[in-house]
């Protein structure tokens, strides 16, 4: 940790240079290389900042490497897509990065591994597991393996896995799927896997778990866990840090300007959403409309405590292997809570379908989307409850595209019009669970044409996609909608 880089020891060029509009991408300056060390950077800053004659952006172009352009020019129109996707692991590919440590905030890895694309220039934590699946059916079990390892040595550097590897996402994480991938390489290389990575799935989920002894009905929640009335702890999604995010920096002040609430309130529940990967959503909302209603860290939101109960369950296939029972009684009961708690407070018995729970106004929230899906994903549901879930999905939410995220079209990109193929698929496996295997094909049918007529009509393939209108490309949000793209490549392999 000594080496690391945070972009906030160049203040107050920091905040000059992110409130400047010098570059159109709020992300680019927080992924420069130093040339030199900060002290020194700072100090010829401060010597020329108020001369009538200092640029800013010359400054910066002096001391720092800016990051190469996102390569958006990579096109194999005459290819099959397939090939093209068998040759995009070569573009996605990078290798370990040591030689920045100190300079950059890139968070240097121990092995080769898969960035998303475009202007997302590292590994990110929940993409991978989707580009992982990618990988398994092109046989790339060699980048499959370097992948978990490099999130294991995350977990033991930092004690969890970061948003992706770079110093500014270390307060917080994303949805923690490692589970779901050490699962995943187990099925490829063998059961012992699992116990390969044991102490690892321990450390994330004492992270996940962190302040459960603490919390009490009168102070309720203590960073993500969250003690409900009746004594059911669930968790939430949440930030250590309350203050603008570096890659977003001029974007989350305006947010928070919107807002009648304490900046640092909302600067948490916008971090929040960020580890939440739907950032950002109506979802997420008070209103249902307005990112200023932000309201993250007052969710108890359905699919993380999926993930987490799966996680449970990882560990509890891992402890029946050893000789001592009791640490297999305990997580089989910590997994039987989770299940019960996840069916008390997020299924809505007169609507038929599974919701967020807000734990500040004991109430459900009103926002249709879908991580109702993943209490099918993970077999959690009742059939009669994937029955309901299902009809809601095929009237509600599937279009000419596949499935829309929400019901809300609020510009954000985690809203209508837009899909995205994580969702995709995890959709598609839980309806197969339950045997709804006519729908799930609809929807698999859907994504897959709309993916082919996109590569077809521009060679690309895209981070997310229109699915109510499939003449017209995706939006919204806060950055161009980005080509590569690492998990709807992997989503798209496995249709």
């Amino acid at each position: 940790m000594d080496n690391l880089f945070f972009i906030e020891e160049l203040s107050p060029l920091y905040e000059a240079v992110q409130t400047s509009s010098i570059f159109q991408d709020s992300k680019l300056f927080p992924d420069c290389t130093l040339k030199t060390t900060a002290e020194e950077i700072l100090v010829a800053y401060s010597a020329t900042c108020e001369r009538e004659d200092f640029d800013l952006k010359i400054f910066v172009e002096q001391y720092f490497d800016l990051p190469p352009a996102a390569d958006s020019s990579y096109q194999s129109e005459e290819k099959p897509i397939e090939q093209h996707l068998e040759n995009l692991w070569i573009v996605l590919q990078r290798q370990p990065n040591a030689d920045q440590e100190g300079l950059s905030t890139l968070l240097p890895l121990p092995y080769p591994y898969i960035v998303p694309g475009g202007r997302f220039r590292e590994v990110y934590y929940w993409d991978s597991y989707f580009t992982m699946l990618g990988l398994r059916a092109h046989g790339r079990t060699d980048l499959i393996q370097n992948m978990v390892d490099n999130f294991a040595y995350l977990i033991e550097q930092h004690g969890f896995i970061p948003n992706g590897n770079r110093s500014y996402y270390l307060s917080r994480s994303q949805p923690p799927f490692f589970a779901l991938m050490v699962q995943l390489l187990s099925e490829i290389s063998g059961p012992e896997i699992l116990l390969k990575y044991r102490h690892a799935l321990e450390r994330e989920y004492a992270f996940w778990m962190s302040g459960e002894n603490e919390i009490t009905q009168d102070a309720p929640s203590h960073r993500r866990v969250v003690l409900l009335p009746d004594g059911s702890i669930m968790n939430r999604y949440w930030d250590d840090k309350d203050t603008p995010r570096p890659e977003a920096y001029i974007e989350d002040e305006h947010i928070a300007q919107q807002s009648d609430r304490a900046p640092t309130s909302v600067y948490r529940d916008i971090r929040a959403a960020a580890e939440s990967g739907w950032d950002f959503s109506s979802r997420w909302f008070a209103d249902g409309q307005n990112m200023s209603t932000i309201q993250t860290t007052q969710l108890v939101p359905v699919d993380l405590n999926c993930l987490l109960y799966f996680l449970e369950k990882t560990l509890l296939q891992i402890y029946r292997q050893l000789p001592d029972r009791v640490p297999a009684d305990v997580m089989k009961e910590k997994a039987r809570l989770r299940k019960q708690a996840i069916l008390n407070y997020c299924w809505d018995e007169k609507v038929g379908f599974f919701f967020d729970y807000n734990w500040t106004s004991h109430s459900k929230s009103n926002s249709w989307n879908l991580a109702a899906a993943f209490p099918l994903f993970f077999n959690i549901a009742s059939s009669e409850q994937a029955a309901s879930t299902a009809e809601h999905l095929k009237n509600k939410f599937l279009q000419d595209g596949g499935l829309a995220t929400t019901l809300s079209n609020t510009g954000q990109q985690w809203d209508a019009p837009n899909g995205w193929a994580p969702l995709q698929w995890m959709t598609y496996k839980g309806l197969v669970q339950y045997g709804h295997d006519a729908l799930a094909n609809q929807i698999r049918e859907h994504w897959k044409q709309l993916n082919e007529r996109t590569y077809e009509e521009t060679g690309k393939m895209m981070e997310k996609y229109n699915i109510q209108d499939i003449q017209v490309k995706a939006g919204g949000g806060e950055y161009p909608n980005q080509d590569g793209f690492g998990w709807t490549n992997g989503v798209y392999l496995m249709f």
